[in-house]
């Protein structure tokens, strides 16, 4: 058979090349006016928070060390000097403090100023190395909350459930990208992924624990390094039930609050550090090592696919009609080969080039009448570009450039057949039967594409993705028993608000061993609840949807780095409050040794041992080091979201033993 349905030909993206000519030059110089204009006044922002810092820091620290001059002046003229010199600060920094204060009354502002700065500086490059647009909006909240703080008297809060939202929806998004390879990637590199996950775990352990036992540090920085090195607030939690359930008893003269203190100091100090270095560390791990991540995370999509060259219902792309070698193009009807036969006689004749549109008189035909064509028509033909060059003519007449004639949009769609009145009909059947006008682009069966084989049989279940005019889509739907899904800007809440609810409701069920709770936590359910959700709109592309892939980027996109603002108020004076003598030194050594060599390590195991893909491995080891910041940066890296698939195995194995760990960290302080 040789139907445009039946030719079994796949559209393909193409590469195209734009000659600018003699204008070449005007766009580099155009981009280096605007890269000026952009990066001035963002430079000066920087430098305005970077000395408010500095001030803050020697407030500070003048604050600690003010004690020290009462030896050589009397406590009075002390008392004097620093009242003096409160008021000059005031005075000096009026208007900023009215700024710094707008931004508590307001969060919502504190928020879109760490976004609007830490985007353009996470993009700024230095001898290849950028921070990102999440750590750069960490640091920039990180600087307002300190200078906040330490100068004006200001501590920035902002409720923690605006937090919680957008992390969730960051995590549904990230699930929905990835969901149909992450069961293929179990099944490839489950055990790999545990060990990754037990090398992460165990080596963070015992860096943060022996540090601290080698450092001389007080009771309570152990579990507290190592909740903030492993970003996991609930290792807090534990190490104070510890305290609480008479567990653990503190060494003479050391009460629970100096304890509760140190666990505080140490996790604000090692998360922020941590926060920022994970995110840099694997970000560039794959070309640390020599690996181009871009191609690499294209090999694993393609592995993880099994060889599929086309998406997967439901996935990014998989609508979009790219580039195709069929063309529409109209003649003028002067042969009389064709003069008088109907439009469905013509279909039967060629197959291969059907007619789509029928002008007579400067009027369009209803092509469902089947009225015989007559001389002077205008025909519209979509078929493939060689044969249309070679034949049109010939067969049809001249080439006409009417517009009504060749106005005819061509959509993608996917059908899932549900009737079972063409289960068992091969592709050759359908094409002589539902073919007309429509191109098959790919046949997919429980979410794997199979190939395009005339003699292929249909089962109810499987989705077909057609090329064609939306009648013929229509007409097609019908008979197969399913709903044409198009390509749409919609996106359907209420499919999101379910999935997302069903997987909040599911992280957070715990249970209690041995006076440890226990919870796969609410983050890692919305990310399975994205994962089934992709999973099962991929074998029904009915199912779950329409959710555009624009909605889905942005759910990712802005949903990680609001809830890293919001962060950044609540953890940036802390750093400040805990450097006293060389405690806070210590801390920042450890937690940052604990935070980045585990991943490292974990990384080249996978890599070395199991032969892992190095962005695939790369998420295994974030996952494992419980880093959301650290996923999305290895996924903007890899321009691919494939990173997120072994993530959810190794972040569940790990939180698990990470507070199982914490909890003994206390125990053994």
């Amino acid at each position: 058979m040789k139907s445009s349905l039946a030719v079994l030909s796949t559209a393909r993206s193409d590469t195209t090349t734009t000659y600018i000519g003699r204008n070449q030059m005007i766009a580099p110089m155009a981009f280096q006016a605007k890269r000026s204009t952009f990066l001035c006044p963002l430079l000066v922002a920087l430098a305005i928070l970077f000395s408010l810092t500095a001030v803050s820091s020697g407030t500070s620290w003048a604050k600690d060390h003010a004690g020290s001059s009462q030896a050589t002046v009397s406590a009075v003229a002390g008392d004097n000097q620093a009242v003096t010199a409160k008021g000059e600060v005031k005075n000096s920094f009026a208007p900023i403090k009215t700024c710094f204060n707008f931004l508590k009354e307001q969060p919502f502002v504190f928020i879109l100023l760490a976004l609007a700065i830490g985007y353009p500086l996470g993009k700024i490059s230095l001898w290849g190395i950028s921070l990102g647009p999440t750590a750069g909006t960490l640091l920039v909240g990180v600087l307002i909350s300190i200078i906040g703080q330490n100068i004006f008297g200001i501590i920035y809060g902002i409720p923690s459930i605006v937090s919680t939202i957008f992390l969730l929806m960051f995590m549904y998004a990230l699930g929905l990208k990835v969901g149909p390879q992450f069961f293929s990637g179990l099944k490839t590199g489950g055990l790999a992924f545990i060990v990754i996950g037990l090398i992460v775990w165990s080596l963070n352990w015992l860096i943060c624990f022996f540090g601290v036992k080698l450092a001389g540090l007080e009771a309570g920085f152990a579990p507290g390094i190592i909740s903030g090195s492993y970003t996991i607030t609930a290792i807090i939690g534990v190490a104070q039930t510890a305290l609480t359930n008479g567990a653990y008893t503190p060494p003479p003269g050391v009460s629970t609050e100096q304890i509760g203190a140190n666990i505080a100091a140490g996790y604000a100090i090692s998360y922020v550090l941590s926060n920022i270095g994970i995110i840099l560390l694997i970000r560039y791990l794959p070309q640390i090592f020599g690996h181009d991540p871009i191609a690499d995370a294209q090999l694993a999509e393609k592995e993880l696919s099994g060889g599929a060259t086309d998406p997967v219902p439901g996935a990014a792309g998989s609508l979009s009609l790219g580039f195709s070698h069929f063309d529409l193009r109209a003649y003028e009807v002067d042969h009389q080969e064709i003069i008088g036969k109907t439009v469905q006689e013509f279909f039967h004749l060629y197959p291969e080039a059907p007619i789509l549109r029928v002008v007579r008189q400067g009027k369009l035909l209803n092509l469902s009448e089947n009225n015989p064509i007559k001389r002077g028509d205008i025909v519209s033909v979509r078929a493939d570009v060689h044969e249309l060059i070679a034949d049109g003519k010939k067969l049809i007449g001249k080439e006409s450039d009417s517009i009504l004639a060749r106005d005819v949009p061509i959509e993608v769609a996917d059908i899932h057949i549900g009737s079972r009145d063409v289960a068992g009909d091969t592709l050759a059947e359908l094409g002589r039967s539902i073919g007309f006008g429509l191109q098959l682009k790919a046949l997919f069966r429980f979410g794997q594409e199979l190939p395009l084989l005339a003699g292929t049989a249909v089962q109810v279940g499987d989705v077909l993705r057609f090329v064609g005019p939306d009648f013929c889509i229509q007409q097609a739907a019908k008979r197969l028993g399913g709903r044409p899904i198009l390509n749409s800007s919609i996106t359907e809440v209420m499919y999101m608000a379910i999935a997302m609810g069903i997987g909040y409701i599911f992280g957070s069920l715990s249970f209690n061993f041995a006076g440890i709770p226990f919870a796969l936590g609410t983050s890692a359910g919305c990310l399975l609840a994205g994962i089934f959700m992709s999973y099962w709109r991929s074998r029904n592309p009915e199912f779950g949807g329409p959710m555009s892939e624009g909605a889905r980027s942005f759910l990712q996109d802005i949903g990680l780095n609001l809830f890293v603002a919001v962060l950044a108020a609540a953890v940036g004076p802390k750093i400040i409050e805990s450097f006293h003598g060389t405690t806070a030194i210590w801390v920042a050594i450890i937690g940052i040794l604990g935070a980045l060599v585990p991943p490292l390590v974990a990384f080249v195991v996978g890599i070395k041992v199991f032969k892992l893909n190095s962005v695939v491995a790369a998420g295994a080891s974030t996952g494992a080091r419980n880093s959301t910041p650290g996923l999305n940066a290895i996924c903007e890296q890899s321009q691919s979201a494939v990173a997120a698939v072994p993530y959810p195995l190794t972040y569940a194995l790990t939180t698990v033993l990470a507070l199982v760990g914490g909890y003994f960290a206390m125990l053994l302080s």
